[in-house]
């Protein structure tokens, strides 16, 4: 692994705020076809909507931040800590932090601890994301 990379452990990523719009919700259950009322109408979020808050909420590329090679990058695992709700109409703050970087089989695996706090200062989600760099 190159020292640059391994530099990076303790190196907070890109803060962020999102707004759960109920819109978006209904969007991603009907792509993944969960059809339930509530997340229909806007009045619960699905259990895998961080996603959507991750993926549209920063604007930094996590490759770029970290000089990793975007055309040889996995997204290798995700894992959701659950710790609150989040509902429609919440703005949910994300801060990141990388928390682990080691090298196996030829690989760079790199681990992103995120934190999503609720306006109310509450934290209802902690993720750990794995990305994967091939070389």
């Amino acid at each position: 692994m190159s020292t640059g990379l391994k530099e990076k452990i303790g190196m907070k990523l890109e803060t962020y705020t999102f707004k759960v719009e109920a819109g978006k919700v209904k969007e991603l259950a009907l792509a993944i076809g969960d059809l339930r009322e509530e997340y229909l109408n806007g009045e619960a979020v699905l259990p895998t909507f961080p996603t959507v808050i991750d993926f549209w909420g920063g604007g930094a590329s996590t490759s770029d931040l970290l000089g990793l090679n975007v055309k040889k990058v996995l997204h290798g695992e995700q894992e959701y800590e659950y710790l609150g709700e989040i509902k429609p109409g919440d703005e949910i703050t994300v801060t990141g932090v990388v928390e682990k970087v080691y090298t196996k089989a030829a690989m760079n695996f790199v681990i992103l601890k995120k934190e999503f706090v609720n306006q109310n200062g509450e934290t209802v989600l902690i993720s750990r994301s794995t990305v994967i760099e091939r070389h």
